[in-house]
């Protein structure tokens, strides 16, 4: 049996073995409800209370600026569908600015948000995969209520300007408008600094199981003094923001992950940086007809996508998956599509290219063997799709 090599993390992450030892005792003798007033309620609400603390931490917020929920996707429809300025009624037709390569959690709700009535500008990436400002600034009118623009694109890796952009949202909210920053930082934290104070937003999405914790919880950054209305309704949890019981051993998980994702992200960091650089330089040396996709400095050292000439992504991951590496064609909420990236193509690639993009995303867990099972298979595969495709150019198509 050959050994299998994971090289989807940004899709999500193993759990971490210290996470599950603090996870394990709440799902066993520590199993109360943390809304009841006794001991074995107060013992759930005290870690409830812990991983808050640990969160806000990573994200230099306050910890009753932390609303946790089930994950990114709730979290972003909490702050998108939410948002004070766009709930409350008005005269005028609400005015949204996002980017072209949201994550669908960002994505389909402002897509829905349009079709109830709202204008949306999509700003475009270009070549990099980048948000220019200048855009932003132009796009901003008298009736723009929310700008969403991601920290880190899942795809590609790119950091936005965000801190720019949340400055240009201040200056508007100072003339008296009602506007609201929220970002998306799911795949940001525990790969760079994310810190809420610097950044300026208003609202920011983070998740457990990015940064090696379970699946099913996830936290929004709610700045002191923006006021929301609550999507889930039935209880006082987290504040009156998000009805129902916690849960506890997630939340704690959750909370140590944080912990873990800030002691440790100068550590994280440099390993994934240098892993991630070397096995890109090994396929531009080994392969022809390979191209890095988005920003090649301004992103996160984990994330390297590339677009494989005259290859089809899906063959490519399925022939790598046969052989044991786990790899991606892009955005794990958007597997089973049979049309091109919309991220790699708003950066200006042809259909070819689009469709021969493959997300290698490296983590904690991962070996320098891990990377030399890849490089070793990579050829390879590639050779063999080439040899079977109509289209075996190799050439560059931008």
């Amino acid at each position: 049996m050959f050994r299998r090599v994971y090289l989807d993390n940004a899709a999500t992450t193993p759990i971490d073995p210290r996470v599950v030892e603090t996870m394990l005792p709440f799902l066993t003798e520590k199993f109360g409800n943390a809304s009841s007033i006794h001991f074995f309620g107060q013992e759930a609400r005290a870690s409830v209370d812990k991983a808050r603390h640990q969160v806000a931490a990573l994200i230099n917020a306050r910890p009753n600026e932390v609303i946790f929920t089930s994950g990114g996707t709730e979290a972003n429809n909490l702050a998108l569908r939410s948002a004070d300025p766009l709930v409350r009624t008005s005269d005028s037709v609400p005015h949204i600015i996002t980017s072209a390569i949201e994550h669908p959690a960002v994505g389909a709700v402002i897509e829905d948000l349009e079709k109830a009535g709202a204008s949306v500008t999509y700003l475009p990436v270009y070549d990099n995969g980048l948000v220019r400002v200048e855009d932003v600034c132009a796009a901003l009118n008298e009736n723009t209520v929310l700008v969403s623009v991601m920290l880190v694109n899942n795809e590609i890796g790119t950091i936005q300007p965000v801190r720019e952009i949340a400055e240009l949202v201040k200056e508007v909210r100072a003339t008296g408008q009602k506007i609201l920053f929220h970002t998306d930082a799911v795949q940001a934290a525990g790969k760079t600094v994310v810190d809420v104070q610097q950044i300026g937003c208003d609202l920011l999405t983070v998740s457990a199981h990015k940064i090696y914790a379970p699946k099913g919880v996830g936290a929004l950054y709610v700045k002191r003094g923006t006021r929301l209305k609550a999507q889930n309704l039935g209880g006082r949890q987290e504040r009156g923001f998000r009805g129902g019981t916690e849960s506890v051993p997630l939340i704690a998980a959750f909370g140590k992950a944080a912990e873990l994702a800030k002691e440790e992200l100068d550590n994280d960091s440099t390993k994934l940086l240098s892993m991630r650089d070397d096995f890109e330089t090994r396929v531009f040396e080994t392969i022809e007809g390979a191209f890095l996709n988005g920003e090649k400095d301004r992103r996160i050292p984990n994330i390297s996508n590339i677009s494989f000439d005259g290859v089809e992504g899906e063959g490519l991951l399925i022939n790598l998956d046969m052989q044991g590496v786990a790899v991606s064609t892009g955005s794990a909420c958007s597997s089973g599509s049979l049309e091109p990236s919309p991220v790699i193509r708003a950066l200006g690639r042809d259909d070819n290219l689009a469709r021969g993009a493959i997300r290698f995303s490296f983590g904690r867990m991962n070996t320098e063997e891990d990377i030399n099972r890849a490089i070793e298979l990579l050829p390879g595969c590639i050779e063999n799709l080439r040899r079977l495709s109509p289209n075996t150019s190799a050439t560059s198509a931008v």
